[in-house]
């Protein structure tokens, strides 16, 4: 079943490896009409990740052949449906979380679709399921996060530091927020956040020691989200709390840190890796559960996604060089302009 069908349509290409010079946008011929479990998607909307970014330095673990349409998740409405799929999902507004999203049209496999709420606009919920399903993961299935622990979110500023807080204190747990200056810490504090560290002028350690002071386990945190890596990273597992649970997102800090395992054994520290795209790969069940849960939660207010900047497709380089340069807080989209709300 199919609503219309449009002769070319506007894509952001990876042409080759290396920095955002490479990003270009370029007119493709709209894809064929979807295959047994696919859909057709006219796309409003694609959120920008850290992963695009890797993805173009060649780096990334789910490596891409050069040239490639770029972006990782997006939303818009359902315009045609393979065999296999229910007919009543044409004509659905929907987010997406699957390869080439930087595009007014792609094809996906129906399992990485999800039907949005009613209520969320496009831009919304394009950035939505990877910051909200990472941070949901990292912290319910390796972190482990109990009602009244101390979580620590490093950069939590960020498109997914952001969202871990939310989802922290959607959690009930005490959220202790890091990030470098007081106007990324304000949007922090906006978003639940009980405690604010700068990183950039104050002692880490010394913090963390002032605001747990007296806790159960020691004057650390119990869960630490860290999607930044580089220089915090040590200082931080040196002052967890016994039996802490540190969840590894990725490096946005530039460097990978190199783990002291003594300090691991002494404190019965956990240092874990998670990876939201592994999860729908290998355990897709889990993902609807929590996009299911996740989208609750947004309903009743608990979760308020921040889209910080929207771009034109056309300016795809220029929104990633946001993420880049680390100016982001909260979601940065590009905007295909093929619907509006």
């Amino acid at each position: 079943l199919t609503i219309a069908v449009r002769a070319t349509m506007r894509v952001v290409v990876a042409r080759a490896e290396g920095g955002l010079e490479n990003v270009a946008l370029e007119a493709r011929a709209v894809p064929p009409a979807p295959g047994p479990g696919e859909v057709t998607i006219e796309l409003a909307a694609g959120g920008c990740n850290f992963a695009d970014l890797v993805s173009l330095k060649g780096q990334y673990q789910d490596r891409q052949e050069f040239p490639y349409v770029m972006g990782l998740e997006g939303a818009g409405i359902v315009v045609a449906a393979g065999d296999g799929v229910p007919r009543e999902t044409v004509g659905r507004r929907v987010l997406v979380v699957s390869k080439g999203a930087f595009a007014e049209r792609m094809n996906a496999p129906a399992d990485r679709v999800f039907a949005l709420p009613d209520g969320m606009d496009f831009a919304t919920a394009a950035g939505f399921a990877i910051a909200y399903g990472t941070a949901h993961g990292a912290l319910d299935w390796q972190g482990r996060l109990q009602k009244g622990e101390r979580l620590l979110v490093l950069g939590a500023a960020g498109g997914v530091g952001l969202t871990a807080v939310e989802v922290g204190k959607a959690m009930g747990a005490e959220v202790i927020a890091c990030a470098g200056g007081a106007d990324k810490l304000a949007i922090a504090r906006e978003h639940g956040a009980d405690h604010l560290i700068d990183y950039r002028s104050e002692d880490i350690r010394a913090r963390l020691r002032d605001i747990c002071k007296g806790a159960k386990g020691g004057d650390g945190p119990d869960v630490v989200f860290d999607p930044v890596g580089g220089d915090m990273f040590e200082p931080v597992l040196r002052q967890c709390a016994w039996n802490a649970r540190i969840v590894i997102i990725g490096f946005a800090g530039g460097s990978v840190p190199q783990i002291p395992a003594n300090i691991l054994l002494v404190k019965n520290v956990s240092a874990l890796g998670f990876n939201f795209g592994s999860y729908l790969r290998n355990r897709p069940d889990l993902v609807r559960g929590s996009m299911r849960q996740l989208f609750d939660w947004w309903q009743k207010g608990a979760l308020r996604p921040l889209v910080s900047a929207r771009y034109d497709l056309a300016q795809a380089a220029d929104a990633l060089a946001e993420l880049r340069d680390r100016r982001a807080t909260g979601k940065v989209v590009v905007t295909t302009g093929r619907h509006a709300g």
